[in-house]
């Protein structure tokens, strides 16, 4: 696995972080930081989920991880959604 950086993380979080916000309908109640926070967290969550099903999670700065992050990140909106109802 290569090592992305502290500069990749933020840009593969904040992007993932928003898609997913946008996708779980939550980006109004969300700022840049929170986006970032849950693309970071997601992309652990994503990883794990992936790796479990046999493939590779996040495999450096590329489409696959940003793919995987995303991933991640809807699955930890849902479940936040889920705990707040």
């Amino acid at each position: 696995m290569e090592q992305m950086g502290f500069i990749g993380w933020i840009v593969i979080g904040g992007l993932a972080g928003w898609l997913a916000s946008k996708f779980m309908n939550t980006d109004k109640e969300q700022g840049i930081l929170a986006n970032i926070v849950v693309g970071i967290i997601g992309a652990f969550i994503g990883g794990f989920v992936v790796n479990l099903l046999g493939g590779d999670g996040i495999t450096g700065f590329n489409i696959w991880s940003f793919v995987v992050a995303v991933l991640g990140s809807v699955i930890l909106l849902w479940i936040l959604k889920a705990v707040r109802k």
